[in-house]
C-alpha cells in the first residue's frame, strides 16, 4: 500500500474501520499475545512502577487509568467533553490541512490520548502509553495532547506496536505537546511496527520559560516506511530541548527522520543527538537548528553507520539571524572501522564479536530515567539487532 514509484501512501486503499475491542479495568486480563506485544515496547502490564497506563487497539480504548493524584489520563473525545478550554489547544500547533496525513486524522479520527500532569507535582513513576494495530489494512488515526503544567514534571513512555499476523497497516499520529513554565516533560517513544506498516507521526511541541522538554525516539525493527519531522519551539527564556533517535533500517525499511528545533528565547539550549545503522534499507536523518535571539547555545550529532549494503543520508542544518548565539553541527557516515575490529581481536575477542560490541557500543546512546524492565528489553533488541547484522 505504499506506491515505490510514486513515493506515496496510497490512503485509499486501507480501511478506517475496525471491531470494537473490549475495555479491560485490570491489566492481568490482557490476554497474553497482547501482553507481550506491548512489553516489548515498554509497556509493562505487570510492573506497579508507573504512575497510569492508556492503551489504545485499533480505534478501540481497551484500558485508561492513573494512579497518581498528580497526572490526568483520559482518551481524547472524554477529554474534550470534560475541559472546555482543551478546544484551545486541539489543532492549535497543527493545521489540520497541512498535509493529506492531518487531513486524515482530521476526518476520521481514531481517538488517542490526552495526559497532563497537575502544576508543581512531580510525577515519581512513569506514565505508559501504548497504541496498537491489530487489523489488518487499518489506518489508525490519532490525536495526542500532553500538558506539562507549570513547575511539573512527568516522564511518558509511548509503545506503538502490531499484532503478529498483520501484514500491512498505516499510522498517523498528531500530538501537541506543550510545556509550561518551569516544567519538565521527558517523553521516550519505543517502536515495533512490522515490515510493511507505514508510519507518519506530525509533532509540535512549545515550551515556556525555563522548561525542558526531552524527546527519546527508539526504531529497532523492521517497517515499511517512517516519515516523521518534529517541530519544537523554545519560546521562553532559557528553555532547553534534547532530541536522542536510535535507529535501524534492515532491508525494505526506508526512514526519513528529522528534527527542527527553534530556539526563539534568550538563553535557550537545544542538542539533536541520532544514531542510524542501515543493514540494508534507508535512513535520511535530518536535523535543524533555527537560532533567534541571543545567549542561545544548540548542538547537532548524527552519525551513522553502513553495515552490508543500506543508505544513509545525514543532512544537519544551522540557520542563524544573530550574532551571539552558539551552534554547531557534527556528522559522519561510514563502515566499522576495520582497526576498531582488530583492536578488539588482539584482545580475544572473534571477529564476529568485536562487530557486536562495537554495534552495541554505537547503539547505546545514555538515556536517563528508564526503568528496569524497558533497559532490560531495549538490551535484548540491540542484541537481537546485532545478531541479525552478523
Amino acid at each position: 500500500m505504499f506506491d515505490v514509484e510514486n513515493n506515496r501512501v496510497e490512503l485509499e486503499k486501507y480501511s478506517s474501520v475496525a471491531e470494537e475491542h473490549k475495555y479491560i479495568n485490570n491489566l492481568d486480563e490482557l490476554s497474553s499475545t497482547d501482553s507481550d506485544a506491548f512489553l516489548e515496547v515498554g509497556v509493562d502490564s505487570k510492573s506497579s512502577n508507573k504512575s497510569g497506563t492508556f492503551i489504545q487497539k485499533d480505534s478501540s480504548i481497551i484500558h485508561c487509568d492513573s494512579t497518581d493524584s498528580g497526572v490526568e489520563i483520559k482518551n481524547i473525545s472524554k477529554a474534550l467533553e470534560e475541559h472546555e478550554w482543551l478546544s484551545e489547544y486541539m489543532w492549535n500547533s497543527i493545521s489540520p490541512d497541512k498535509d493529506e496525513f492531518t487531513q486524515q486524522a482530521n476526518d476520521n479520527p481514531h481517538e488517542g490520548f490526552f495526559i497532563r500532569s497537575k502544576e508543581g507535582v512531580t510525577v515519581e513513576n512513569p506514565v505508559q502509553a501504548c497504541l496498537h494495530i491489530a487489523k489488518d489494512g487499518f489506518s489508525q488515526n490519532v490525536h495526542n495532547i500532553v500538558i506539562a503544567e507549570e513547575g511539573s514534571t512527568i516522564h511518558i513512555i509511548a509503545g506503538c506496536s502490531t499484532s503478529k499476523h498483520l501484514t500491512n497497516g498505516l499510522h498517523v499520529g498528531v500530538s501537541e505537546f506543550y510545556v509550561k513554565k518551569g516544567a519538565t516533560l521527558k517523553y521516550t517513544m519505543v517502536h515495533d511496527w512490522g515490515e510493511k506498516v507505514n508510519v507518519r507521526p506530525r509533532t509540535v511541541t512549545h515550551v515556556e520559560e525555563g522548561g525542558v522538554f526531552i524527546s527519546n525516539y527508539i526504531s529497532l525493527k523492521p517497517l515499511g516506511t517512517l516519515q516523521m519531522n518534529p517541530v519544537t519551539y523554545l519560546n521562553g527564556e532559557g528553555a532547553i530541548a534534547r532530541f536522542n533517535s536510535v535507529l535501524v533500517a534492515s532491508k525494505g525499511t526506508h526512514m526519513d527522520t528529522g528534527s527542527d528545533v527553534h530556539l526563539n528565547a534568550k538563553g535557550a539550549k537545544a542538542e539533536i543527538i541520532s544514531r542510524a545503522i542501515t543493514t540494508g534499507g534507508k535512513i535520511i536523518a535530518k536535523g535543524k537548528l533555527v537560532g533567534k535571539a541571543k545567549g542561545i547555545k544548540a548542538h547537532l550529532e548524527c552519525k551513522g553507520l553502513i553495515i552490508n549494503d543500506g543508505i544513509l543520508h545525514a543532512i544537519p542544518e544551522l540557520e542563524a539571524s544573530l550574532p551571539d548565539i552558539e551552534m554547531s553541527h557534527e556528522a559522519a557516515v561510514g563502515k566499522i572501522d576495520p582497526r576498531e575490529i582488530e583492536y578488539l581481536m588482539a584482545r580475544g575477542l572473534d571477529e564476529d564479536e568485536a562487530i557486536s560490541t562495537i554495534v552495541r557500543g554505537f547503539l547505546n546512546v545514555d538515556i536517563e530515567g528508564l526503568p528496569d524492565s524497558l533497559v532490560e528489553k531495549l538490551n535484548k533488541a540491540i542484541a537481537d539487532t546485532q545478531n541479525d547484522m552478523i
